[in-house]
């Protein structure tokens, strides 16, 4: 079944989810998906991901992306872009919820890592950034260090400690990720000023572009 038009929430972080493109169904496995952020809401960590890009395009409200070592403030009609394995980080700004369009590509094992973030969320089983307990993280960072890799520590520390306490988290039947975190029952049309931006082709309509930060409309 298409995860389109399913939400995901992460109470901790202030993100909500809506699928616009389910990976699976997509040609090329691209994940397209309307994000609201909550007043105060940011992505848990900053982090790079090895081989796949992500695109931004705000409709709603503001946000700051921090990509590399350039930091900017984008409102309706921003775009940014982030090359694969640049570090990045971006947050919330203001008092108006944010609702941002973003494309993965490809998108297939970054759907998983973040459905299992969320739902470990919902299950109280995060701190208070939205990171998961010391071993979950090991366990899920360790087999989706191909998709997401934390900024800090370095790439080293964090393969020599999860590399210790990934089988410990095994052995007590915790799971990388998690079949029931990875669906929803909630489902919604997806917003119509979402929509519009999306090609004939389920991407971004500007996403064929390569610049990293697009200039506000």
């Amino acid at each position: 079944m298409s995860r389109r038009g399913q939400v995901f929430e992460n109470p901790v972080t202030g993100e909500r989810v809506v699928g616009i493109t389910d990976p699976l169904d997509h040609p090329d496995g691209v994940l397209v998906a309307e994000l609201h952020v909550a007043p105060g809401g940011r992505v848990a960590l900053a982090h790079r991901h090895p081989g796949l890009v992500e695109r931004f395009h705000v409709l709603r409200g503001q946000v700051t992306y921090l990509i590399g070592d350039r930091e900017e403030t984008l409102g309706p009609g921003g775009s940014a872009e982030v090359p694969a394995d640049v570090v990045h980080d971006w947050w919330q700004v203001g008092e108006e919820e944010a609702v941002v369009v973003c494309e993965v590509d490809p998108g297939a094992r970054f759907t998983e890592m973040v459905g299992t973030f969320f739902g470990l969320a919902r299950d109280g089983k995060v701190d208070k950034k939205g990171v998961p307990h010391p071993l979950q993280l090991a366990l899920t960072a360790r087999d989706y260090r191909d998709t997401m890799i934390a900024a800090k520590p370095p790439p080293w520390v964090q393969a020599l400690v999860f590399g210790i306490l990934a089988p410990i988290a095994r052995a007590r039947g915790l799971k990388p990720s998690y079949p029931e975190y990875l669906s929803s029952d909630v489902v919604v049309e997806p917003d119509p000023e979402a929509l519009a931006l999306i090609g004939p082709d389920g991407r971004l309509l500007w996403s064929s572009g390569r610049s990293q930060v697009r200039d506000q409309q």
